[in-house]
């Protein structure tokens, strides 16, 4: 990360704090070339006037808006609320492994030169989808939490050799990759890649498709499920019908592992006996 690090002092940071924390202190305010008026200080002390972002950002409902009790409003603000407070815990997490890269503990190199061995910089790449892929599958699996799925990218190249730039261009795919199995885009039913339709079938019954890249470790698991037909046909893919019948088999798993549901949630109630 020090070769970001150095982008973004030189082409970001460096301005940005010089126009920040100038080295001569600036006019309070420019207003009519007279930075020191009292009368343009008051205006600079009035309270600030804002509008809400709800009132700026408006969405039009999708063509799968019924399959959310929530407006599509409500789907936004929730995702960006969510977005804003998960960041800083996460970066908070990731700081100990950018440290540790930028200090040398890694075993990140710069040149291609430098590869311990020939073709390597060649093979780093389906090294680094395995063991991520495979990592990812077993966190996912077993612990379910997204804090923690994103440790095999961090961890690998403390364990394996990785060239600075291939580490850049690898941790942009993992975003963009990211995206693409989430973006509700149908495209490719292939049996070897996690797309989108395979991803969604996690997110819809939970127990099923827990891999990032493939499908080998759920194969070889036992958690493979095959996308249903419907969803890469443009006509379906979205329709009513479809959906229910998705939430019909869902609630049927849920039956058959939580049992009937009587609606009751507590404790059976104790007879307080009078002596």
């Amino acid at each position: 990360m020090d070769i970001a690090l150095e982008l973004c002092d030189t082409y970001i940071f460096d301005r940005f704090y010089a126009a920040a924390l100038p080295s001569q202190p600036a006019p309070l305010s420019l207003m009519n070339r007279a930075g020191n008026w009292t009368l343009s200080d008051l205006k600079a002390a009035s309270p600030w006037q804002f509008e809400p972002a709800s009132s700026i950002l408006s969405f039009a409902p999708g063509e799968a808006a019924y399959l959310s009790q929530l407006t599509r409003d409500d789907i936004y603000r929730q995702a960006f609320s969510q977005a804003l407070i998960s960041v800083p815990f996460m970066s908070i997490l990731t700081v100990p492994f950018f440290l540790g890269e930028v200090r040398g503990y890694s075993k990140l190199y710069d040149s291609l030169a430098e590869e311990p061995f020939p073709y390597y910089n060649y093979t780093q790449f389906p090294l680094f989808i395995l063991f991520t892929d495979f990592f990812i599958y077993l966190i996912h699996r077993g612990l379910h939490h997204p804090l923690l799925q994103s440790a095999p990218y961090h961890v690998f190249p403390f364990l394996f050799p990785l060239q600075k730039f291939t580490y850049l261009a690898l941790f942009g795919f993992v975003q963009i990759w990211t995206v693409f199995i989430h973006d509700g885009e149908y495209i490719a039913n292939s049996p070897v890649l996690n797309g989108a339709a395979c991803h969604t079938m996690h997110h819809l019954y939970f127990n099923y498709n827990y891999g990032q890249y493939t499908t080998l470790w759920d194969r070889l698991g036992g958690s493979y499920r095959q996308p249903n037909e419907e969803l890469f046909r443009r006509e379906t893919k979205l329709s009513q019908k479809e959906w229910e019948s998705q939430v019909t088999e869902i609630e049927k798993i849920v039956k058959d592992v939580e049992g009937e549901d009587d609606g009751s949630y507590r404790g059976p109630e104790t007879v307080k006996k009078s002596i």
